[in-house]
C-alpha cells in the first residue's frame, strides 16, 4: 500500500502588536537593494507605525489627533511618508527621523492619500469629495484640484466624485502623470495630472471596498474589491485582466507581486484570511488567527509574506511558502 502524502506545512503567523485600535490600511515599501523593506500601518488609534521586514517596530509617527485611515510611502528608499486622518489633516513625515515635515489642513476627513516616487508631491482625498495635489517644495501655495469637467454639477463645486472618495493611488508608470481614485459612487476614475481632469472611468455594480496598486510580472495592476468580486485591472490600459466572484465579500485583496499566481483576501465577515489561485480562484489556504474582522491585506514586495491588519489591533505576517527559511521563520 502506498504511503499517504505528507501533510502540507501550515503557515504559522508572526503577530505584530502595538496598535490599540483597529488596523485599517497597510503599505509596503519598495524592495531595497539589500533585500529588505518596511511596512507602514494605519490605525484608528491615530498612530501610524513603521516596521522592518522582520515585523520589528521601527517607530511611531506621533501628531495626529484622530484615526489615520491611509498611509503611503515614497519610492526607492522610502524616506518620506504621507498620512491622512479623521482629524481633517494630511501630514508628511521623514521616515528616518520620524519628524513631521508638513501638515496640510482640510475641511473634512482625509480618507486616502498618495505620494509620488520622489516624495515631492502628494495627493489627498476623502469626505470633501475633492482631490488635492500639493507640491511639497511650495508648502504655502494653494493646492491644485482635480475636477470632473465632464460633469457640470461636479465641476461647479470642484468635486472629483459626487460621493466620498475611499481610495486614491498614484500610477508610477508613464511619467507619473496619472492618478486613480475610487469613490462611494461605485466608480473608479483615472485623472490626467497634466490637465487636472478626468480621462476615463469604470463603473461597478457594488460598492468598492478597497483598491491597491502593485507592480509586478503583470505590470502595474489595480486590485479592486467590490461586493463579492475581486478585479485585477491593468492600470495603464484599463483592461480587466481577471475577475473572480468569491463566496464572501472581501474587505481587501492583494496579488502576489512576483509570480502573480495567487492572491490574498481579507474578510470582515469572519475575520479569516484566504489565499486563492489567481487563474481559477480556487481556495488554496485558510488562515485563522485574528480575533475580529480583517480590514487590510498586502503582499511584501518580494512576495515572501503577506500582512493582514484587523479589528483586533494586530498585524499578522503570513509566510507565502511555509517551511522555507525566511526572516524569523528559521
Amino acid at each position: 500500500m502506498a504511503s499517504p502524502a505528507p501533510a502540507a506545512t501550515k503557515s504559522v503567523p508572526l503577530t505584530c502588536s502595538g496598535h490599540t485600535r483597529p488596523v485599517v490600511h497597510l503599505e509596503f515599501s519598495d524592495l531595497q537593494d539589500d533585500g529588505t523593506y518596511t511596512l507602514l500601518s494605519s490605525c484608528k488609534d491615530g498612530n501610524p507605525m513603521l516596521r522592518d521586514w522582520l515585523g520589528d517596530w521601527i517607530g511611531t509617527f506621533l501628531g495626529h489627533k484622530g484615526a489615520v485611515w491611509s498611509s503611503k510611502l515614497s519610492g526607492g528608499e522610502a524616506n518620506r511618508a504621507v498620512t491622512g486622518s479623521a482629524d481633517f489633516s494630511a501630514k508628511v513625515w521623514d521616515t528616518f527621523s520620524g519628524q513631521c515635515l508638513q501638515t496640510f489642513p482640510h475641511n473634512h476627513i482625509v480618507r486616502s492619500v498618495a505620494i509620488n516616487a520622489a516624495g515631492t508631491k502628494i495627493l489627498t482625498a476623502g469626505h470633501e469629495k475633492k482631490i488635492r495635489l500639493f507640491d511639497l517644495a511650495k508648502p504655502e501655495a494653494e493646492p491644485s484640484y482635480l475636477v470632473n469637467a465632464a460633469s457640470d454639477a461636479e465641476a461647479s463645486k470642484g468635486l472629483a466624485h459626487p460621493n466620498n472618495i475611499k481610495s486614491i493611488v498614484w500610477q508610477r508608470g508613464q511619467g507619473e502623470n496619472t492618478t486613480i481614485s475610487a469613490g462611494e459612487d461605485k466608480t473608479v476614475r483615472w485623472w490626467d495630472l497634466r490637465t487636472m481632469t478626468k480621462s476615463s472611468e469604470i463603473s461597478f455594480t457594488d460598492p468598492i471596498t478597497s483598491m491597491e496598486r502593485s507592480q509586478g510580472c503583470l505590470g502595474e495592476l489595480l486590485t479592486i474589491t467590490s461586493g463579492k468580486n475581486v478585479y485585477f485591472i491593468d492600470a495603464t490600459t484599463r483592461e480587466v485582466r481577471k475577475q473572480h466572484q468569491l463566496s464572501l465579500a472581501p474587505s481587501s485583496a492583494s496579488v502576489h507581486p512576483v509570480n502573480a499566481d495567487k492572491f490574498i483576501a481579507g474578510f470582515t465577515g469572519d475575520g479569516w484570511i484566504r489565499i486563492y489561485d489567481f487563474e481559477t480562484a480556487k481556495e488554496l489556504e485558510l488562515h485563522k488567527g485574528h480575533h475580529g474582522p480583517a480590514h487590510a491585506v498586502s503582499y511584501s514586495p518580494d512576495g515572501e509574506l503577506a500582512a493582514s491588519g484587523s479589528e483586533d489591533g494586530t498585524i499578522r505576517l503570513w509566510q507565502s511558502y511555509p517551511g522555507k527559511k525566511y526572516g524569523l521563520w528559521q
